[in-house]
């Protein structure tokens, strides 16, 4: 067991928490929870050995096992699927002592280790780590890549696939699905669900949380309290105990009201649809949590638009893709004041690609797109996170956008988002993923859409973030379409779900509870149309599939060499980001000797940044490319 003692931890001379005693039995799984810069990550390294307490004791046994995922990945030319297997320590030192004996042709010995290979399972060792590859999202030929062709972010799975393949006794989890679709973030979830150690998982998503723990560890107030029961058990205990703290009863009732009053206009005009009802049950839900939310630091809303043409957006037959190669075609969608609108389909169907086309980013090979001339749109991607001015203060970023406004009116705007008194006036270039997104949200939210289009928005948000965020879209009065790994905020923002999948476009007949059985329906669908491929005795039929793979394969050689250069691109841009960033961390950098230096780095920073959001982009692009001509190359060969 992990066994913490009137335990006391501080990083410099913060005071992260005090006098904390719990206890973590065998086999239990554990979420740990609270504000950013409470200290779960501190309390990943105490428990890893990489911290020591300041006071009190913590222990777990000696010979447990641990496994985390790194966060940081060589560009090692190392074989993907040879690195995951890595995270098997035991399996790789047995093979090298099976090597050693092989080599000095000791024959009890080698039967020796070979014996050892079968107790630990190391003969099926590859066939685990594809398949760990592969419910990440992994195709099967990219098994075989270096593992310094990926990027930054199919890294991180690879990583997180390492750290699955360990046989561990505890597993300690920080963030596992930031990097992760809504298919893996659910193959995850039930292989967690499976795993037979103890878990400790650190996690912003609740619904995650909700499917996986037994036990929320919550940090706040400079302690650490067991509460037992998932996520949403823990906010209605905690809800209930602020609710009988009076100092902040009346802000309470007004969160309350607010709530009560928006679920009643929309139960009026729902339809029977599963997903509306869906959405009516998680709203009554956050009624009955308000109180577990009140002392949030993030307060805003949308206002109204100015404008609110019907329809705000037409695609007639629409077709989008890249270069010659279509990912999707005739889509047929239109959008108007009030629209609710979730995207759902497996990785790398066409979801982003959409939400580039309804913001104009991207040109039509084929149909139409209408925009009215009143048409404003709220767009938020991740590559726009590096599109701000690292030199400038988030008041600086509003501020271009009304300079007649005053700046206290614009001070407290961005209160509400976490820029707080001297946070407002702060440089942009140290501040966190999570910081920097919630500025580009307040950005968003200061212009008035009438159309939102959010492209995973939750990434490095906390909890009290996403639940704010979720809140101020029940208020919003335009039209929305969102793709999202976090289900809480599809289930509390959408009444209407969109399938995007074999180059189609099209309604998704059930509610967000039944996509994990489409996607194993759709796996076995698939797992049959290989089988019968496979059973194919035809000569002509076989022969009429080589010359079509042979077509494709030729035509794949290409774009794989495109995405292959934005690759190592992407690699060089992001070591020299990093190098800058190392460097403007550097506290000496701030001196006024130093000025004409800073200036220059933020300048060179900020070039880089551009470059490398434009290059993530082309990478985007192509990968997609590449993904529909390999999905082509699969049905020509199921013909």
């Amino acid at each position: 067991m992990l066994k913490f003692a009137n335990l006391s931890l501080r990083r410099g001379t913060r005071l992260l928490f005090e006098e904390a005693s719990f206890t973590v039995h065998p086999g239990q799984k554990v979420g740990v929870t609270g504000a950013n810069g409470t200290g779960k990550s501190s309390l990943f390294s105490l428990i890893r050995h990489e911290l020591h307490a300041d006071a009190g004791d913590f222990s777990l046994p000696q010979k447990w096992v641990i496994a985390h995922v790194a966060q940081e990945t060589p560009a090692v030319d190392r074989l993907a699927i040879d690195y995951v297997m890595d995270g098997d320590a035991e399996l790789r030192m047995i093979q090298a002592r099976l090597a050693t004996a092989e080599q000095s042709d000791d024959g009890h010995r080698v039967a020796e280790l070979h014996a050892q290979l079968e107790v630990i399972g190391g003969y099926n060792a590859r066939s685990r780590a594809a398949r760990l590859m592969r419910g990440l999202g992994f195709k099967p030929n990219q098994e075989d890549m270096p593992v310094q062709q990926f990027s930054g972010g199919w890294r991180m799975r690879l990583n997180l696939a390492q750290a699955l393949m360990c046989r561990s006794d505890l597993l300690l989890l920080d963030e596992p699905t930031n990097h992760l679709d809504l298919d893996a973030v659910i193959w995850l979830e039930e292989w967690l669900c499976r795993y037979p150690g103890t878990l400790l998982l650190i996690s912003h998503d609740r619904d995650f949380l909700d499917a996986v723990v037994t036990q929320i560890a919550h940090l706040e107030q400079h302690g650490v309290q067991l509460y037992s029961g998932n996520y949403s058990d823990f906010e209605l205990i905690r809800a209930q105990r602020l609710a009988n703290q009076r100092a902040s009863y009346e802000k309470q009732q007004r969160e309350v009201a607010h709530l009560h009053s928006y679920i009643d206009r929309f139960r009026a005009k729902a339809t029977k649809a599963r997903q509306a009802q869906s959405r009516i049950k998680a709203l009554e839900r956050m009624e009955q949590i308000a109180p577990a939310h009140v002392d949030s630091p993030f307060h805003f809303d949308f206002k109204p638009p100015e404008k609110a043409p019907n329809p705000l957006l037409r695609l007639e037959d629409a077709g989008v893709g890249y270069g010659q190669t279509r990912i999707l075609e005739g889509v047929n969608l239109g959008l108007r004041p009030g629209d609710r609108i979730g995207l759902l389909g497996p990785n790398g169907a066409g979801k982003s690609t959409l939400i580039k086309l309804l913001s104009g980013e991207l040109s039509l090979l084929a149909g139409k797109r209408l925009p009215a001339a009143e048409l404003k749109i709220g767009y938020f991607a991740q590559h726009q996170l590096e599109q701000l001015r690292p030199d400038d203060s988030p008041l600086d970023h509003v501020q271009r956008l009304a300079p007649k406004a005053s700046e206290q009116s614009l001070r407290s705007f961005i209160g509400g988002f976490g820029f707080i008194g001297d946070r407002a006036l702060e440089p942009v270039a140290p501040l966190s993923g999570g910081e920097k997104a919630r500025l580009v949200l307040a950005l968003l939210v200061f212009q008035r859409p009438n159309l939102l289009l959010l492209d995973e928005p939750t990434n490095h948000l906390d909890l009290e973030m996403r639940h704010a965020l979720s809140l101020a879209l029940q208020g919003f009065e335009g039209a929305m379409v969102i793709v999202s790994h976090d289900r809480h905020l599809l289930r509390t923002t959408t009444d209407q779900l969109l399938l995007v999948s074999g180059g189609q476009v099209d309604e998704f007949a059930g509610a967000l509870d039944d996509y994990p059985a489409w996607l194993a329906e759709n796996r076995n669908a698939a797992e049959v149309k290989v089988e019968a491929a496979a059973g194919d005795n035809s000569a002509a039929a076989r022969r009429e599939r080589k010359q079509l793979e042979a077509e494709n394969r030729r035509l794949l050689q290409p774009l794989r060499k495109k995405l292959k250069a934005l690759e190592q691109e992407l690699d060089r841009l992001g070591q020299q980001q990093q190098t800058l960033e190392q460097q403007l961390a550097e506290p000496e950098i701030y001196t006024n000797e130093q000025k004409d230096k800073l200036k220059r780095m933020l300048a060179e920073k900020a070039e880089v940044d551009r470059l490398l959001a434009q290059t993530e982009e082309s990478w985007l692009e192509a990968g997609e490319a590449v993904d529909a001509a390999e999905q082509n190359l699969e049905r020509f060969r199921g013909c």
